[in-house]
């Protein structure tokens, strides 16, 4: 039985090995322009994505802007939009503390701090 199981295997595997190698492929070279139009660059995607976000459409409605427009618009700004776009996204607090805000944290954290530890 053993002798048998291995022979039925090994004929298994010659034969897929011979009938999976005949698989060809085919490479053709296309032009910039073509490569370019399919493709999204990286940070119009990420702007995009921001517009999805569901606390962004909020306060864009609140602004009194339509979420489908504003997509709309960010479609049709250039490259170099669309990047100082992104930096400024990239660059913002993501809690929206400013550099006042860290001042107010830091002395309510002194006073707490004077007051917790005064003698």
């Amino acid at each position: 039985m053993n002798l048998a199981f291995k022979k039925t295997t090994c004929r298994v595997l010659v034969v897929s090995l011979l009938a999976l190698s005949f698989q060809t492929a085919n490479a053709g070279l296309i032009g910039a322009d073509q490569a370019a139009a399919g493709t999204m660059s990286a940070e119009r995607a990420m702007v995009l994505a921001t517009l999805d976000r569901g606390e962004v459409a909020a306060q864009l409605q609140a602004a009194g802007v339509d979420p489908r427009s504003a997509r709309e618009r960010v479609q049709s700004m250039t490259d170099a939009e669309v990047h100082a776009l992104a930096q400024d996204i990239q660059t913002a607090p993501a809690g929206g503390v400013s550099t006042w805000g860290w001042v107010a944290i830091v002395l309510v954290a002194a006073l707490v701090w004077y007051y917790a530890f005064r003698k």
